[in-house]
């Protein structure tokens, strides 16, 4: 049998994750015969990945944080490129993070015009940019999509697209697995927990902490004493130790996705950053608040940009706010904690969030087969299929 090559980049934790479970169902589906290189971050390597470089450097966010590292930001696309020239794989799969990977991809395309190249996870183009649709029509060969409305949203610029499922139910805590956590940390019974999660970028952690901590100082001040449990990820990992060890309280921080999921499964509350993780919550039948910052200028660019009402995915699926999201100038810690005594002390309040959180979650494809699965196949199903003729290199 021919061993054939994917060629996998991403560009942060979310991709990484994403990455995983697709390395992980592109062996269940073909454990000859395939051969896995490029970019990915732990959950990639742990699935067998030899990563040509750390993620730190492309795990950026927002114009104060981009800026000083753009140089390094440059610098490993070009190396991708170039490994992508190298190696001569069959596919290339370019997973989230599009201001990076998108990069990665055109130039890929430029440079070999017949590589099949796979998107994964579609930029929210809907969101903000829709003209961008048509400029990723010229370089790529389809699209992954996680959300059901994507697809005919890329097929109006004649980009073939596949609804595979949100991965993130694949990530469903098992059932008990709160009271396993709960012991596992000394975490009695009767306590109430609190998960806080500030974000799995330096940026985020730089505009949300000062504002997440008051919050949660201001929500215990109403609601008696709470045991505060933080997950986080590698790439922030220090300078969340350093801001915890700051706060003058005892604070759980913990970085395994068991302990994470157990956190989820454990937690009365959360109080999270937008992202990815609001959607990991919901999955859990975790009560949440959401809420979200970054700087002035950054925040004066995407509202020209943005054409959707929510941020938080479960709200955009179900086009209500069920899930309290504060963004920018009402990202304060009094509204915040608001949200957050409102959940604790009202039981029709969190009764009625969790049964919208399973409504979002079930459109997502939770009860039917996995998402890494079906992308897996979808991406071995492209590698059998003649490539795509796009646009000539260098159109975009």
């Amino acid at each position: 049998m021919k061993t054939r090559t994917i060629m996998l980049v991403a560009g942060e934790p979310s991709g990484d994750a994403l990455g995983g479970q697709l390395i992980e169902g592109l062996k269940k589906l073909s454990p000859e015969g395939l051969r896995i290189v490029g970019v990915g971050g732990l959950q990639m390597r742990a699935a067998g990945l030899q990563s040509l470089y750390s993620l730190d450097d492309t795990s950026v966010m927002g114009l104060r944080e981009v800026v000083p590292r753009l140089r390094r930001i440059v610098m490993r696309v070009y190396q991708a490129v170039n490994f992508a020239v190298r190696m001569k794989p069959d596919i290339v799969v370019v997973i989230d993070s599009p201001d990076f990977t998108h990069n990665v991809a055109k130039r890929i395309h430029k440079r070999m015009p017949d590589l099949k190249i796979v998107d994964y996870v579609a930029p929210q183009v809907w969101a903000s940019r829709p003209k961008r649709a048509a400029k990723m029509a010229k370089f790529f060969d389809h699209v992954l999509c996680l959300l059901p409305f994507e697809v005919p949203f890329f097929a109006q610029v004649g980009l073939p697209a596949t609804f595979v499922g949100h991965p993130v139910i694949e990530r469903a805590p098992a059932s008990g697995t709160g009271a396993a956590f709960r012991a596992r940390h000394g975490i009695g019974a009767e306590e109430k927990v609190l998960v806080l999660l500030p974000g799995s970028r330096l940026s985020e952690i730089r505009f949300l902490w000062p504002v997440f901590q008051a919050a949660v100082d201001q929500t215990e001040a109403a609601t008696g004493k709470l045991r505060v449990v933080i997950p986080t990820v590698s790439t922030v990992a220090a300078r969340v130790r350093a801001r915890a060890a700051q706060w003058g309280r005892d604070v759980l921080i913990v970085e395994s996705q068991d302990d994470k999921f157990g956190a989820f499964d454990a937690a009365d509350v959360a109080l999270a950053a937008s992202g990815t993780v609001s959607t990991e919550l919901a999955l859990a039948a975790t009560p949440m608040v959401v809420g979200y910052r970054v700087g002035e200028l950054t925040a004066l660019i995407a509202r020209r940009y943005i054409k959707v009402p929510f941020i938080t995915l479960v709200n955009l699926i179900l086009k209500r706010e069920a899930i309290p999201e504060l963004v920018q100038e009402e990202c304060t810690a009094e509204n915040l904690a608001a949200e957050l005594v409102k959940l604790l002390t009202n039981p029709s309040a969190r009764v009625t969030q969790v049964t919208a959180s399973a409504e979002a979650v079930k459109a997502l494809g939770f009860g039917d087969e996995k998402p890494s699965v079906r992308a897996a196949r979808a991406v071995l199903k492209l590698l059998d299929e003649p490539k795509r003729k796009t646009a000539p290199a260098g159109a975009a």
